[in-house]
């Protein structure tokens, strides 16, 4: 167990919500514009690493038909599990970020990687990167969120995360940022919603 597993351990240890995803207005706002953000209603087949205690993990089964979430905190999954325990359709998995990147028979329609990547180094963020280019499904949806204040621990800038995600050149579908939070969407078809639908021509 490396360092940044020790610290993530000790801190689930010490709190079953560290981060209080439960309750904080922050957190369920974010998940909120995060949901809102994804470009299609459902997806086949989605990827979340790093899901900490699953809150993220309940609302993106809602729009999934199967879901794979994982963590390198054996402790946080155990409580991502019990939260969602009404479906069938999530597999958990103990994993640690970029080698342990799962291989879906199906491949990926939706990746997301939210608030993990700043406490990855440029090496392993690249690697993760290069992962999700070479799972995500032509039709897929590829979404980062990320914490932008310094904070103790973290080895990468939100900026720099999403320019390593954005080297992947997909056609970017949507931005957000506050004074808290980065989000950005990219999709391979590079079609906006209303293009979809057929409410506005294709260009």
């Amino acid at each position: 167990m490396d360092k940044r597993q020790a610290r993530f351990e000790q801190l689930y240890e010490k709190a079953d919500d560290p981060y209080q995803l439960k309750t904080r207005w922050y957190e369920a706002r974010k998940r909120a514009i995060l949901l809102a953000t994804l470009p299609r209603p459902r997806y086949a087949c989605a990827f979340e690493p790093a899901c900490g205690i699953g809150e993220l993990t309940h609302a993106l089964a809602l729009r999934c038909d199967e879901l794979i979430a994982s963590d390198f905190s054996s402790r946080a999954l155990l409580m991502a599990v019990e939260r969602n325990r009404e479906f069938s359709h999530v597999r958990f998995e103990r994993q640690v970020l970029p080698q342990d990147w799962p291989r879906s028979p199906c491949g990926y329609d939706l990746i997301v990687i939210s608030e993990v990547g700043y406490f990855l180094d440029e090496e392993e963020m690249t690697a993760v990167a290069r992962h999700c280019g070479e799972t995500l499904e032509p039709s897929g949806t590829l979404v980062a969120c990320d914490w932008r204040p310094a904070f103790e621990g973290r080895t990468l800038s939100a900026d720099r995360v999403h320019e390593i995600l954005g080297s992947l050149a997909l056609p970017r579908i949507a931005r957000y940022e506050d004074a808290d939070f980065l989000l950005t969407v990219w999709a391979r078809s590079g079609l906006s919603v209303a293009q979809q639908e057929g409410i506005r021509a294709q260009t």
